[in-house]
């Protein structure tokens, strides 16, 4: 990392899995100057390296924004939890490391909406060109990418029950999720190289840092960007204290996330320009997409419990002494259970006939998941979630000030269309049977939060009280043509009307895919580096 000059060719705000993405590709040409700007530290945190440690970083502001939302109806009144990761890499740097695409509809349908160049023919050479797979060598998969995608290790025995328990509600086994089909039970792969995390800034950034015309500058929260006119022309930024500003001779290419980006956006002056007035702010551009179209999966978890003498992590005094038998086994090996990601095992399927892909997720947890981990529970257990993949409801960010330090407006809108209850009950029915299916029978105890299988109002009220998201926030500066009135970026993700400025994040999915959101996002920068450099 090297001092920083006043002047860049290429400004990115945000080192999160698009950005990081976005900082090495760019500055591969030695012509081409390139400054990251991130709000949090650096990733060098045992809590980052170690996979295990995303148990301290999901309930804690341990690297982690923390968002809560507004009080949400469907959710009886409750606020969310919005944990979004703060440091190099961004939520790649805290998440659950897997590896996911989403299925070849998704992208077909982004391109059938008007976006020309997202179809899945499109953008499966971009996550081939992201990926390195130690397991996986077809037309699919890539070996030789930066982004390292195993295997699960050390993975616990109950993982096998519940595929055992998948196939006896009529969900069969398949090795890719990521492959020729997406329907299926699997072991899920992970973002891990050595028994370390392989987030976006280890795969993308830690290689370069060496880079003289590469400034990576932590702890530099954005205030806004500069325009001439309607051309961005720079951004100010906070650092100790300070407002620091920096100019760019091409582009300024804000990739803060589903939150942080159309926030940057709003605080600079594009947006609604009746609710920017409302906040104090001159509107440079009305843009009314911007923070609108907010999409989320939400997510139900049932937990069972178990003899601690099972496979699984829990809160107990064998439990305890095991962590600490694996911590030291990792400090010297890198491998053992400190390498799991907790979510080792899931499923993809369909809750009714002839959908165009699946609208259900299984995802299998050897411990006792509840809260977002906030909530401590002693014991052992076993949870699945059931995350619901393409939900109707559609819901908004906002300023609550001008002051690029405030808490934001989230409002995620969860279970406002009806139809998101009725298919998230049917696919947690379908869970159910599977959590007390005979392959758990020798095994299971005690149902945590007790819903009687079939009784659909135990099961509404239970989702609405303790449901909440998957943590895949996206579409809040959709991508679409200029005709779509709530669209932010073009298929260039070029934001419409403005000069020189670029969303490259989840925030621009026009529609939110059918997985998890990380693999996707590193996409989304991959090729969004290559349309940069075409036209430069």
């Amino acid at each position: 990392m090297n001092s920083t000059p006043a002047k860049f060719d290429y400004i990115i705000v945000g080192a999160g899995s698009a950005g990081c993405v976005l900082a090495a590709r760019l500055s591969e040409d030695p012509n081409n100057s390139v400054c990251l700007l991130e709000a949090g530290g650096p990733d060098k945190s045992i809590f980052i390296k170690a996979p295990i440690g995303l148990a301290a970083m999901l309930p804690t502001k341990l690297y982690n924004w923390a968002f809560e939302t507004i009080p949400q109806a469907g959710l009886n009144g409750r606020k969310g939890y919005q944990p979004r990761g703060k440091t190099l890499g961004g939520s790649s740097s805290t998440n659950a490391m897997l590896y996911v695409r989403g299925n070849k509809w998704d992208y077909d349908n982004w391109a059938a909406l008007g976006n020309e160049g997202w179809s899945y023919k499109d953008i499966l050479p971009y996550f081939k060109k992201s990926e390195g797979n130690e397991a996986f060598k077809d037309e699919y998969h890539n070996q030789n990418g930066p982004l390292s995608v195993s295997n699960a290790t050390d993975a616990s025995d109950l993982n096998q029950m519940f595929i055992d328990a998948c196939k006896q509600q009529g969900i069969k086994h398949i090795d890719d999720c990521n492959g020729a089909e997406q329907a299926g039970a699997f072991y899920y792969q992970r973002t891990i190289k050595n028994g370390e995390r392989c987030s976006a800034a280890k795969a993308y950034l830690t290689p370069n840092t060496a880079r003289t015309n590469l400034t990576i500058i932590t702890h530099a929260l954005t205030e806004k960007v500069l325009f001439s006119g309607k051309t961005a022309i720079g951004v100010r930024y906070k650092k100790n204290k300070k407002s620091i500003k920096i100019t760019c001779n091409k582009e300024v290419i804000l990739s803060s996330g589903a939150f942080g980006s159309p926030q940057i956006l709003m605080l600079s002056g594009v947006g609604a320009s009746a609710h920017l007035a409302d906040k104090g702010i001159a509107s440079v551009h009305d843009l009314p997409g911007v923070g609108q179209n907010l999409q989320d999966h939400i997510d139900y978890v049932q937990t069972f419990k178990v003899a601690s003498k099972h496979d699984t992590f829990g809160f107990s005094v064998r439990g305890c002494l095991r962590i600490l038998k694996a911590m030291f086994a990792w400090q010297k090996y890198r491998s053992g259970k400190v390498t799991s990601t907790f979510a080792e095992s899931g499923a993809f399927f369909s809750t009714e006939e002839n959908l165009v892909a699946p609208d259900a997720q299984l995802i299998f947890v050897p411990a006792i998941a509840d809260n977002h981990a906030r909530t401590i529970n002693f014991g052992h257990g076993y949870s699945c979630h059931i995350t619901l993949l393409r939900p109707e409801s559609i819901g908004e960010v906002k300023l609550n000030s001008n002051n690029p330090e405030d808490s934001l407006a989230i409002d995620p809108n969860f279970f406002n269309h009806k139809n998101d209850m009725v298919i998230i009950k049917r696919a947690a029915k379908k869970m159910q049977n599977i959590l007390l299916g005979k392959a758990f029978a020798a095994i299971r105890k005690d149902m945590l939060y007790f819903v009687e299988n079939g009784n659909d109002e135990q099961l509404e009220h239970d989702i609405r009280n303790r449901a909440d998201t998957q943590y895949h926030p996206c579409g809040t500066c959709k991508m679409g043509p200029v005709n779509d009135a709530m669209a932010v970026v073009d298929s260039q993700l070029k934001v419409h009307g403005m000069e020189n400025l670029r969303v490259v994040d989840a925030s621009i999915m026009p529609k939110i895919i059918s997985g998890n959101t990380n693999a996707p996002t590193i996409m989304i920068g991959e090729k969004a580096a290559d349309m940069i450099l075409a036209s430069s």
